[in-house]
């Protein structure tokens, strides 16, 4: 009777205790895979890691979230991009502020370092990179590169290089590489 009694009880604890046994084997398993680098596209990115509004030069402009892209690194930091609306900006600030560039990391652009802040960006004739801060100041003037060859040109774009650890941002067919910096 009571060996009854206790197989009521044990056989549908075993039977439970199968299932979790094997979830918890598993998730073992994926913690010892190797976490890696993530190209965010717009769809991954929300208002919780990029605003929807930023300041620059003097004003707040709306972000066009369909056009932002970014990185996530296996280890946390994220780097973001995001085209910015800049009706309201004289057009010598529109001529080289086209969007909005956060990065918690030191990065490099083309080879030139960066710090982790908040900076405005765009490209200008000839394919120029500037790098502004949030006043309108230019930190850098990198030459960027133009990728005639680009299947499907979008207004912003992260994409992964040739090169490990290394991203292209583009804006239009216009690109520069980002590295972390080490």
């Amino acid at each position: 009777m009571l060996a009854r009694k206790l197989s009521i009880v044990l056989v549908p604890l075993v039977l439970l205790a199968i299932p979790l046994c094997q979830v918890m084997a598993g998730g073992s398993a994926r913690q010892g895979e190797a976490k890696k680098d993530a190209v965010l596209k717009a769809a991954d990115i929300a208002p919780k890691i990029f605003p929807e509004k930023v300041f620059y030069g003097g004003q707040v402009g709306p972000v066009q979230m369909r056009n932002t892209g970014g990185i996530h690194f296996a280890d946390g930091p994220y780097v973001l991009a995001g085209l910015v609306d800049t009706a309201g900006y004289a057009s010598d600030v529109k001529e080289k502020y086209q969007g909005y560039f956060l990065t918690e990391v030191p990065v490099e652009i083309n080879g030139q370092s960066l710090r982790s802040g908040a900076y405005g960006i765009g490209f200008v004739a000839g394919s120029k990179f500037i790098v502004s801060d949030v006043g309108g100041n230019n930190l850098l003037e990198i030459a960027g590169e133009r990728d005639a060859q680009l299947k499907r040109a979008t207004p912003l774009q992260v994409v992964a290089a040739p090169e490990a650890g290394a991203y292209r941002l583009y804006i239009g067919r216009d690109f520069v590489t980002i590295k972390r910096a080490r």
